[in-house]
């Protein structure tokens, strides 16, 4: 219950953000509203419900939805940009895009990191004891739940980059590390299948391999082509732009885009 009330709050603060905007005569779109109303109860369905199959495979079933396609439905609601553009300004809008664009955010979300966060954690989850762990110990069940939801997050938001960043990262970069990121979870989807994790009997080991394996394909071929739409809206809107006489915008140290924190937060 704990897990529909947390989704359930979620989502009645993101339409009051949402009516507040309309309320004032801005828009919100609705399919992002309905992306986020989505996600949100698709992670508490994966928490709190039971799901198909034996033991190993509705784990699989779990893991897919709650770090892979809760996250890309929740970001894709840009439940960040909504706060922003809902909030007064002063002090708690400050604070929120301070967050959002501050070091140990863009740290977090420089796409290498947020895979070997994602990808990682599922690796050292199935391939050590922790695994067996945590079916003896319901704290730390709770809490792998909470990191494959997070670093799912993580990972879409550095990877999609549809929130305010402090950088913006090429779509090499970010598809590289996609590609890269869903051959590792495809090899452990595989280890998995050959070595199953101790105490499963087959075939629910096998299936629950396969679910993993091609369920994680189709997260991110959805996550391919949200990059590619995201390129594809910004090449339109870079020929639109008229051209600048002169300089352009500032870049960090590294040569990466830095985006100011005064920029008005992007519709």
């Amino acid at each position: 219950m704990t897990a529909y009330a947390a989704a359930l709050a979620a989502v009645a603060l993101y339409i009051a953000g949402a009516l507040r905007l309309r309320r004032r005569g801005d828009a919100w779109s609705p399919w992002r509203a309905l992306s986020f109303g989505v996600g949100a109860c698709g992670a508490a369905v994966a928490v709190a419900a039971p799901l198909p199959g034996g033991a190993f495979t509705a784990h699989m079933v779990q893991h897919l939805i709650l770090g892979m396609y809760a996250p890309l439905l929740l970001v894709l609601g840009r439940p960040i940009t909504l706060a922003l553009r809902a909030l007064p300004p002063g002090r708690v809008r400050r604070g929120l895009l301070g967050t959002a664009r501050s070091r140990a955010a863009a740290f977090l979300v420089f796409p290498p990191v947020a895979a070997a966060l994602d990808v990682g954690g599922l690796w050292i989850l199935y391939r050590t004891p922790l695994f067996a762990a945590t079916h003896e110990r319901p704290w730390a069940h709770a809490l792998v739940h909470l990191h494959v939801l997070l670093a799912g997050v993580l990972f879409t938001v550095a990877v999609c980059q549809v929130e305010p960043l402090r950088h913006r990262y090429s779509i090499a970069l970010r598809g590289a590390t996609l590609v890269l990121a869903g051959a590792a979870h495809a090899v452990l989807a595989k280890s998995l299948w050959v070595t199953p994790p101790p105490g499963f009997s087959a075939p629910d080991p096998h299936t629950g391999a396969e679910v993993m394996y091609y369920g994680g394909d189709a997260a991110e071929i959805a996550l391919a082509v949200v990059i590619a739409l995201r390129w594809y809206a910004a090449g339109g809107r870079a020929l639109r732009r008229p051209a600048r006489p002169s300089g352009g915008r500032p870049h960090s140290r590294t040569g990466r885009a830095r985006t100011p924190l005064s920029t008005k937060v992007e519709r």
